[in-house]
């Protein structure tokens, strides 16, 4: 039986942790070259639960995903939306092209993003591809 079945508090996991540490610094201003990036660093420790977790990363993508923030965007690309394409493509791929077809910003983020893993196959990649020459 679960906490609340037993009226106690819901139990906080580990990928709701990491949301709300990325999302307490964000959206934030990048840090000066060569200098840690504390709002990247916590990006990464979302990207953590891609395999395990993906549904909750990719909420946290399509929210900042679409930031008009440049550098934010590149740390969604790089840090999470490639690595979530390269192990559930079929799976997130019509929401990440539903969102690209109607947001510039979270076109731009696609764009930002390698073909890694099950991107690379190439009916997957020919999608990936058409996305990102249709939006710009």
């Amino acid at each position: 039986m679960g906490a609340l079945a037993r009226g106690g508090a819901a139990t906080v996991t580990e990928i709701e942790r990491a949301v709300a540490a990325a999302e307490s610094l964000l959206p934030g201003v990048p840090s000066p070259d060569g200098e840690v990036d504390e709002r990247w660093q916590a990006i990464i420790a979302v990207g953590d639960f891609i395999q395990s977790d993906p549904e909750p990363v990719w909420e946290f993508i399509a929210r900042w995903g679409v930031d008009n923030c440049g550098d934010l965007r590149m740390a969604v690309a790089t840090v999470l939306l490639e690595h979530l394409l390269e192990h559930h493509f079929d799976e997130f791929f019509p929401r990440v092209e539903e969102l690209a077809l109607s947001n510039a910003n979270f076109a731009d983020t696609v764009s930002s993003c390698w073909a890694l893993g099950e991107t690379k196959r190439p009916k997957n990649l020919q999608r990936l591809n058409a996305l990102v020459e249709s939006t710009q």
